[in-house]
């Protein structure tokens, strides 16, 4: 045996502080940005039932979360609003005193520091749930694009820091920053959503967000699964078009596509750890099958060394609280 020549790999792994050492990825709190849900009313703290420790808030009690998020050390935000009335065109998505607009203007004005990221779509405006216009029974590109940029711009007047523009529509970035351009809003980045996958894994979002599509499905504008070469096209529109930051959605199961648009372009990339990702690990968790901060932590840390400098994830004030341990 002493004539056997091989490298000793195990030497860099003897101990918890010798493997720190050598550590190539790293999650810090930095990395994290929290999904929060606002809708109208009074004194709401509802559990969203399919996903376990995520709420819906009114914006009486929105100071609950956000000094929570403070705490922690969070610096970011993303806001989804779920409004009272939706009709055709989602004219609550670009109104002054809409939902997503109102807690902008709260958490600006009672935490100026945080960074506050709108995710800018119509799904979650319209009744028929669908991302843009639609007629006929067809999703229509363009005439979407007006109603983005409108979306962007109000937005932008109530105080966001960043624009994040989730509907997929052919254009969408060139529209909204020529929107928020012309508005005076030309230091305002735009995070797209440049890669966003059709995925059963959005599923308990749309429960949290009530955007399920009243009719059809989301594969005429969100990409198909299968495709990888196509999501290096998306990305690669999206930075002509002015974006700042390249998000892919989902991230667990498409970390290939995380790899590709990291190795492809400069800009911050981003994963959104989604809904069904979060869903899947906190009932498996809730049934003793598996160790959930365990889990966690070597997910993100997956995303965080597939290329991801931000992580979009329910799991922020979870993994915020285990990293200050």
């Amino acid at each position: 045996m002493k004539d056997l020549q091989f490298a000793r790999h195990r030497r860099l792994r003897q101990s918890a502080n010798m493997r720190a050492l050598v550590r190539e990825t790293n999650v810090t709190v930095n990395d994290l940005i929290y999904p929060i849900f606002a809708v109208e009313g009074e004194n709401v703290k509802n559990e969203i039932a399919s996903m376990p420790g995520v709420y819906h808030w009114s914006l009486d009690r929105l100071h609950e979360v956000m000094d929570e998020v403070v705490s922690l050390g969070i610096k970011s935000v993303i806001l989804f609003g779920v409004p009272n009335h939706k009709d055709a065109t989602g004219t609550e998505a670009y109104h002054d005193h809409g939902i997503v607009q109102e807690a902008i203007r709260f958490i600006k004005k009672n935490y100026p520091d945080i960074i506050v990221i709108a995710d800018t779509c119509l799904c979650e405006y319209t009744d028929h749930g669908h991302c843009g216009v639609v007629e006929d029974g067809k999703i229509l590109n363009d005439p979407s694009l007006d109603l983005l940029a409108k979306t962007a711009v109000s937005q932008a007047k109530a105080g966001a820091d960043i624009i994040a523009p989730s509907n997929m529509m052919d254009g969408f970035v060139t529209a909204i920053r020529k929107g928020l351009d012309e508005a005076g809003f030309e230091d305002v980045p735009i995070m797209s959503y440049a890669v966003k996958y059709a995925s059963a894994f959005y599923g308990p979002f749309r429960e949290a967000a009530d955007s399920t599509p009243a009719f059809g499905d989301r594969k005429t504008y969100q990409m198909d699964p299968a495709n990888r070469l196509e999501a290096l096209r998306e990305a690669q529109s999206d930075v002509e078009e002015g974006a700042d930051f390249l998000i892919v959605k989902p991230t667990l199961s498409y970390l290939d596509i995380v790899r590709d648009v990291r190795n492809e372009f400069r800009l911050p990339v981003v994963g959104y750890n989604v809904s069904g990702e979060y869903s899947m690990v906190k009932g498996a968790a809730q049934n003793g099958w598996i160790d959930e901060k365990a889990i966690v932590l070597e997910m993100i840390t997956s995303m965080k060394r597939a290329g991801c400098d931000l992580i979009i994830t329910y799991f922020s004030l979870d993994i915020a609280r285990w990293l200050a341990e």
